[in-house]
């Protein structure tokens, strides 16, 4: 699915690689004196290692969708790559980008595992009925995800207890290691599979309009307020709400600020094409004409403001 926004009279365009770059963007800045590093929050022989892994997982989250990437399908109303209600008219294909994504990295079961967490939190929040509240992605802060996963629950249902499968495989690996046998223990594991899921959804609130707005129709690029819930903050017992409040023009501002540095610089790669723009007969021709642009934002703590 490419993020695909409307706005101004331009399609914004921005690739799943490139989002989930982004992600792994923050995760790498994620932490100060208020919030601590992936890799710390419980014990282990190597935080240093096992943040790198983390952070590894959190950029990757998303790697299924590179062969879709490489060759989208095509949205019949504008001849771009289709967008996400299109694409979920499918979801058997979007369960098997799952099932790739998760076999690509073989030496890194603790990404996998990660990852798997992110896929089976997603689909859990449509078809259980007492999904675990502190897992609602960004995505789903303030409604329901029916919209985002249409369809029947009996795929939905197999595909997690496949899911289940896998995790237990990639945790004996992990356990019978010395050296990453604490990496599964939940004072690290459960701030990890949330700092995945909140490090998307600022990504996609600035890469998309699908992260819900505070109040009224998402605009999306970064221009909505919104809130980050279950941030862990020292540790998983410890943890928070986030406010995201926009201001002006590609600049929003985090209270309380969870980056290490303020204000955080964030590149966008997008590409912003025309509605009205002549198409090549062939997709390809059109898309790679098009130059990305890089579009400059910024994060900023509430103590940033207050002292400009």
């Amino acid at each position: 699915m490419m993020l695909k926004t409307i706005h101004d009279g331009n399609l914004w365009l921005v690739n799943q690689p490139d989002h989930g770059r982004i992600a792994g963007y923050f995760a790498a800045h994620w932490g100060n004196a208020q919030f601590v590093q992936p890799g710390n929050y419980g014990p282990s022989p190597d935080p240093a290692r096992l943040r790198a892994e983390t952070i590894f997982a959190v950029a990757e989250h998303d790697n299924g969708w590179w062969e879709w990437e490489a060759n989208p399908d095509l949205s019949a109303s504008d001849g771009f790559p289709m967008g996400l209600a299109e694409v979920l008219k499918d979801p058997q294909a979007g369960m098997d980008r799952w099932r790739r994504g998760l076999n690509r990295f073989h030496e890194s079961p603790y990404a996998n595992l990660l990852i798997s967490h992110h896929a089976y939190w997603l689909y859990a929040a449509r078809v259980l009925a007492h999904p675990d509240p502190a897992f609602t992605h960004p995505l789903f802060w303030k409604g329901s995800p029916e919209k985002l996963y249409p369809g029947d629950q009996a795929g939905p249902l197999k595909f997690i207890a496949e899911l289940e499968q896998l995790q237990l495989s990639w945790t004996a690996t992990l356990e019978a290691n010395p050296s990453t046998r604490d990496w599964i223990r939940s004072e690290n594991l459960l701030p990890h599979v949330r700092l995945l899921q909140l490090c998307d959804g600022l990504s996609l609130a600035l890469t998309s309009a699908l992260i819900p707005a505070r109040s009224g129709q998402a605009i999306g690029l970064g221009q909505d307020a919104f809130e980050l819930h279950d941030v862990p903050r020292k540790g998983w017992s410890d943890r928070i709400i986030i406010q995201a409040t926009p201001l002006g023009v590609c600049q929003m501002m985090m209270d309380p600020y969870p980056f290490d540095l303020d204000p955080l610089p964030v590149h966008i790669p997008a590409r912003i094409i025309p509605l009205t723009i002549n198409k090549e007969p062939n997709f390809y021709s059109t898309w790679y004409a098009q130059m990305p642009n890089k579009i400059e934002f910024q994060f900023v703590s509430k103590s940033f403001v207050e002292n400009l």
